[in-house]
């Protein structure tokens, strides 16, 4: 399995200068491509790929304005460009909007093939730099293993990360276990569990809101260009990293401890893109990170040798009863509470769906049934697509 191992580094002032004119100079290559790509679609009706992009590369290193291309290493420069061309892969497929420029403030990236750096003894030396970097090694690779990749990172608030990807054997599949459980995404809970059990949602986000509008009506009233509207974002950009770190520690330890602990998940197929455009609960569910929480158990599921279900976003797992099945025509997002009509059984709201989920997710696991004859869509996570009857 792959696994990538992210680490904090401290550079020296030369590494930095080296860092940060490299990652200039991807910015610039994969802004210039883009803009390139762009112009020829609309003006030609043309399509550039990434052979092209590579072409004209090669012939911007030797403009005189842009001689300083040839002063880094060539690897990033290159994987920018394969990163334009996944972006726009993705977006011809519907699974990502247009690619946007990259801007300065925003960090930067570069990506290191195995070409373009040297691991030795425990030590990371980066092309055009003979000294290795200075990793804060909070833990150690897997012995024997050697990275396949490496991508260093500048965040926002000025942070230097490294990330390490290297084909771990040490992940291995967790002993089985009977327990099946699903789960119900909300905003006051985050989670409902079959078991009957809520998860409160920190609300990262609102707890630290009040500091944040503070801040950013202080950079709002810096001069632009100015030395303190420099300081100012950075104190803004601090804050957005101490609610992502936050946000993302409690996330890593909520799912593995659910992979640990059950062996099926089941979850639902949210369109969260979708639900997000509903101004009055964008910021709640923005800040719940359902996304990132399914995502982090799917690939987790995969190390592990768990079973993530995925049932059909349109299920009615809130309005159909847990006892009888029946569904109400209507159920408002305020009613936390109610009872069937048909048996008069009392229901928690978010409990019953959860059990529901659990239910649905088990029929399609167990024998591909599906749940809603009409238009369903649940799968296994990672299962192929089916070929479209002729």
């Amino acid at each position: 399995m792959d696994k990538a191992y992210r680490y904090r580094f401290y550079p020296t002032t030369e590494q930095e200068s080296l860092l940060r004119r490299t990652m200039g100079c991807v910015r610039l290559v994969y802004n210039k491509a883009l803009a390139a790509r762009t112009q020829s679609w609309y003006e030609r009706h043309e399509r550039i790929d990434y052979v092209q992009t590579s072409s004209m590369l090669t012939n911007w290193k030797q403009q005189e304005e842009l001689d300083f291309l040839n002063e880094v290493s060539c690897v990033p420069l290159q994987q920018g460009l394969r990163h334009l061309q996944k972006a726009f892969t993705n977006f011809f497929a519907g699974r990502a909007q247009y690619p946007k420029f990259k801007k300065k403030h925003h960090g930067g990236s570069a990506e290191f093939t195995k070409s373009a750096f040297r691991w030795k003894d425990g030590q990371v030396f980066l092309a055009k730099c003979s000294v290795p970097l200075p990793i804060r090694w909070s833990r150690q690779i897997p012995t024997g293993c050697t990275p396949s990749t490496i991508t260093v990172k500048l965040t926002p608030s000025g942070r230097w990360y490294i990330s390490l990807l290297v084909d771990d054997p040490t992940i291995k599949p967790l002993p089985k276990t009977d327990k099946q459980i699903g789960l119900d995404f909300g905003v006051t809970s985050l989670i409902a569990t079959s078991d009957g059990d809520k998860i409160a949602n920190p609300k990262h986000f609102k707890r630290l809101y009040k500091k944040l509008k503070r801040l950013q009506k202080a950079l709002s009233r810096k001069q632009k260009g100015s030395n303190n509207r420099y300081k100012a974002r950075l104190k803004v950009a601090k804050v957005h990293a101490q609610i992502t770190d936050a946000r993302t520690d409690f996330l890593h330890k909520l799912t593995t401890q659910l992979v640990r602990e059950n062996q099926t998940i089941v979850v639902e197929d949210l369109a969260i893109k979708n639900m997000v455009k509903n101004h009055k609960l964008a910021n709640a569910i923005s800040d719940a990170s359902w996304g990132e929480l399914t995502r982090q158990l799917a690939y987790k599921c995969q190390w592990y040798g768990r079973e993530l279900v995925k049932i059909d976003r349109y299920f009615p797992s809130s309005k159909r009863c847990g006892n009888c099945g029946h569904i109400v025509d209507k159920m408002p997002l305020n009613v936390r509470e109610w009872e069937c009509p048909e048996c008069g059984t009392q229901h928690d709201r978010d409990i019953n769906a959860s059990k529901n989920i659990l239910a649905a997710g088990l029929a399609v696991s167990v024998c591909g049934a599906t749940v809603r004859p009409e238009r369903s869509k649940s799968v296994k996570a990672g299962a192929m697509k089916q070929k479209p009857r002729s």
